[in-house]
């Protein structure tokens, strides 16, 4: 069996690099030990990176089978303080929610139809690198002759440990508490943060779904205020804070089991190519660190491996085009957002920091978009980055069929 490129993981991050080579002749194979469709822990949002990398990749909201468009944030602190940011009302959509099991399922069809060779259920056995050529076992297939390998395999990337690159007692960066209920109040309906004093810089989420339906969780520092031993504890009280209390309702309740996973945001340090196999999306680490967001970053991160490779060259080149696109697009964000944590780790700084960024309607609204990743973290110090209209650009899926 052979293929231009193999895939290792068939995430996010696997689907677009498999549609951006199949879109450019390459013969392209997925290989998922799971089988679609597959759940992940995850907030669920789309940021509006994440929506201009799926419209760029093709993807159709009307393909997904529940999508919830959305067109503000609700933010609370410390003090009682909240406030409503909405999303600009020009043309198109900004921000969205989506199940991961039906977005996922989405994108791999996609992947699909693009003519890329799906194998679910099928995880990676072995690989050895040898003459700068991998040699790949698939389980349950046997040998796989391919020219380039695409780790897209996750925090616990088969791949990396099998290549001997992991790194011991590695655990990410951050800690993320998941679960879906049913029955919100209708102030659920629409999107909230809340910054808890003792979780900062971590926050707690309210994204709605259709039918009364939520997805409701919270993200942690590993090493921040909270213990991740007590994150358990921890879940079953933030439920019943009056503030979260409020928007849920007294009649909200479980819709499945909770979830809670590792989320890896080191992108600067970890090494993201080996010869012929590059790493993409959490097996490179690449969720912000700011807020553990990841699907944005997962599909810049397989996108850019599928244009480095599509670009061909020989192996060393490949790799060195892969790894300085990924530092021009992610590490000056990287590095603006470790900063920022360490402002909103701090009650006084956090405060002081939301009251500004909601003080007046135009504030509110950049501020929104730049939070759903609009804008560059460090856009304010990239000028190289800087184009006309940046203020005044129009959002995704303009065309888009409403659901």
């Amino acid at each position: 069996m052979y293929f231009d490129v193999a895939i290792i993981g068939g995430g996010p991050a696997g689907s677009a690099a498999a549609i951006t080579l199949a879109k450019s002749g390459h013969s392209v194979a997925i290989f998922d030990k799971s089988e679609f469709p597959r759940d992940k822990c995850c907030g669920d949002g789309l940021t509006t990176l994440a929506l201009r990398l799926s419209e760029h990749l093709g993807l159709s909201p009307i393909a997904v089978n529940e999508w919830k468009s959305i067109d503000k944030a609700t933010l609370h602190w410390e003090g009682g303080r909240s406030a409503t940011c909405n999303l600009p009302d020009e043309a198109g959509l900004y921000a969205a929610v989506v199940p991961r099991t039906d977005y996922d399922q989405a994108l791999i069809d996609l992947a699909q139809d693009n003519g890329v060779c799906i194998f679910e259920g099928h995880g990676l056995e072995s690989i050895t690198i040898q003459s700068e050529k991998p040699k790949i076992e698939i389980e349950g297939l046997g040998p796989v002759e391919t020219k380039s390998v695409i780790a897209a395999d996750g925090m616990w990337s088969p791949t990396r440990r099998l290549l001997g690159l992991s790194i011991d007692n590695y655990r990410g960066e951050w800690h993320a508490f998941r679960q879906y209920f049913k029955n919100v109040d209708s102030r659920a309906k629409t999107l909230h943060v809340w910054f808890e004093p003792d979780l900062l810089p971590g926050y707690v989420w309210s994204f709605p779904l259709d039918e009364d339906r939520a997805n409701v969780g919270f993200g942690v520092l590993r090493d921040g205020q909270i213990p991740i031993s007590e994150t358990g504890k921890i879940w079953k009280e933030l439920l019943q804070r009056p503030k979260i209390k409020e928007v849920l309702g007294n009649n909200f309740e479980p819709d499945g089991r909770y979830t809670a996973w590792p989320i890896p945001a080191r992108i600067t340090s970890m090494p993201i190519s080996h010869g012929p196999v590059l790493f993409v999306g959490d097996a490179a680490a690449a969720a912000d660190t700011l807020t553990g967001e990841g699907i944005g970053q997962a599909l810049l991160t397989g996108i850019l491996a599928g244009e480095s490779i599509a670009k061909q060259g020989g192996v060393k080149e490949i790799a060195t085009r892969y790894e300085n696109s990924v530092a021009s697009e992610l590490n000056a964000d990287h590095r603006m957002s470790l900063l920022l944590q360490k402002i909103l780790s701090h009650k006084r700084s956090a405060r002081y920091a939301l009251n500004i960024a909601t003080s007046t309607k135009w504030i509110r609204r950049n501020f929104v978009r730049w939070m759903f990743e609009d804008y560059p973290r460090a856009l304010l110090f990239t000028p190289k980055r800087w184009e006309k209209g940046t203020f005044r650009r129009q959002g995704t899926y303009i065309d888009r069929v409403e659901q």
